[in-house]
């Protein structure tokens, strides 16, 4: 059977693969783009070369957030299988406050404990905070106890307001919310896995004999 070390390597590694030919694929569509816009680049003093790395690496960023975020969720909820044998990935409860959304997913169920799992959370999107009061009142209604874990916080002050009033919302029903070196810490506590530890030391295997290019 393998460990909670070699289940969250394997699991990087799968990621890793994705990313990479998402990545590829998207530079090789990118080859055959009009680049017309590059004249208002050049107008504001960006060179075509310089807009066209921008481009690009604007382009490998929304993939290496995405891939990020959804693998660090991933390995969270393996470290509470790990722990718990009945632990549930990707709950979905219906929405009985409202018409939108139908159903509100809880991304791991252990007993009563409703955990909301996020890398981060950047989004300075006022509805963001209406949509979540609707479901963590939503996941009380139901039983459960919303917990949120986000282990890095944003930030730009407009997004950490947000954040403010999202832990008044989870303290309002008497859910539980951890960010930072809390959130890595809740994990430890509750399933007895370091996570952080395994990630610190499989991203320091993997890009030990990294060289980072000069620009």
């Amino acid at each position: 059977m393998n460990t909670i070390h070699e289940k969250i390597l394997a699991l990087s590694q799968k990621y890793s693969k994705t990313l990479r030919l998402k990545m590829t694929g998207r530079i090789t569509e990118m080859e055959a783009d009009n680049n017309s816009h590059y004249l208002i680049y050049r107008v504001l003093g960006i060179a075509t070369e310089e807009g066209k790395l921008i481009d690009e690496y604007q382009n490998m960023g929304r993939f290496l957030y995405k891939y990020a975020g959804s693998f660090l969720e991933e390995a969270a909820i393996l470290c509470f299988e790990e722990k718990f044998s009945k632990a549930q990935r990707k709950v979905r409860i219906p929405n009985k406050l409202g018409s939108r959304p139908v159903t509100f997913e809880i991304d791991c169920l252990v007993g009563k404990d409703a955990y909301e799992i996020k890398w981060r959370d950047a989004t300075t999107d006022g509805d963001h905070i209406t949509k979540e009061h609707t479901r963590v009142k939503n996941i009380k209604n139901a039983g459960y106890k919303p917990i949120r874990i986000m282990f890095y916080y944003p930030n730009r002050t407009q997004a950490i307001r947000i954040q403010e009033t999202l832990k008044t919302i989870y303290a309002g029903v008497s859910g539980e919310y951890y960010f930072g070196e809390g959130a890595w810490e809740i994990i430890k506590k509750k399933t007895g896995v370091d996570l952080l530890s395994i990630l610190e030391k499989i991203a320091d295997e993997k890009t030990k004999f990294k060289v980072i290019p000069k620009t």
